[in-house]
């Protein structure tokens, strides 16, 4: 079985559930196990975060107040593709591209936590250009009553 859906959605905070919810239906629908399901919605919501409050070009414009996301559901692997227009991240200058935000920090843990969830994580950072594309997968597994579910 063979899914893919993408969505161009605006950088508010009510697109990121409404994604999520988009995502866990399509989910359900098909038939993935409900712990891989909710793994893949945490993460896909923590990159739909990141892409609403850091996503903006420093000009703004009708596609920096928007965002992409895309999913596939390719046989026995889901790969989510999270993209904005924003202005990357900046330049490492020695530090980790990925660290671990301090216990009192109020946020900074998303990528650490999509890394946790996903089996790959490739973040292309292509700052002043076209922002950030964090893309992520992770392997399937299905409910024995899925009525979608390859033969």
């Amino acid at each position: 079985m063979s899914i893919w859906w993408s969505l161009h959605l605006r950088r508010e905070a009510a697109s990121v559930p409404l994604a999520r919810r988009l995502f866990v239906g399509t989910m359900e629908t098909a038939g993935v196990d409900p712990d891989i399901s909710y793994d893949l919605s945490v993460a896909l919501s923590e990159a739909c975060a990141n892409a609403v409050e850091h996503g903006g070009g420093a000009a703004e414009s009708e596609t920096s107040d928007a965002y992409r996301v895309t999913a596939y559901l390719d046989g026995e692997m889901c790969r989510i593709e999270v993209a904005d227009s924003g202005p990357g991240f900046p330049p490492l200058r020695g530090r980790a591209p990925l660290r671990q935000a301090s216990d009192d920090a109020e946020n900074g843990r998303g990528l650490c936590l999509i890394h946790e969830l996903a089996d790959h994580v490739h973040v292309d950072n292509r700052p002043g250009r076209d922002g950030v594309v964090v893309s992520f997968d992770k392997m399937l597994k299905w409910r024995t009553d899925t009525p979608l579910m390859a033969v």
